[in-house]
């Protein structure tokens, strides 16, 4: 499963906005939303710090969504 794909679900089954999920992390309302959209692949990626949070705020394994977001950029750079 992407890292896009990831969040976009669980922020479905949390009822979040982006808008929402910004509030409660600290991370930039269009940081987030590139997330969404491009996961690790696009311009904007994520930092280990932004993962954290995120998997925190929408109560995911950390290790699963560290895992996804390691391999998405290592696969990206090839």
């Amino acid at each position: 499963m992407l890292l896009a794909e990831l969040l976009a679900d669980a922020m479905r089954r949390h009822h979040l906005s982006a808008e929402a999920l910004a509030y409660a992390t600290g991370i930039r309302t269009p940081r987030i939303r590139a997330f969404i959209e491009d996961g690790t692949e696009g311009p904007v990626r994520p930092t280990p710090k932004e993962v954290t949070e995120l998997a925190t705020a929408l109560a995911l394994p950390l290790h699963e969504v560290l895992q996804v977001s390691q391999e998405r950029c290592t696969t990206a750079g090839r």
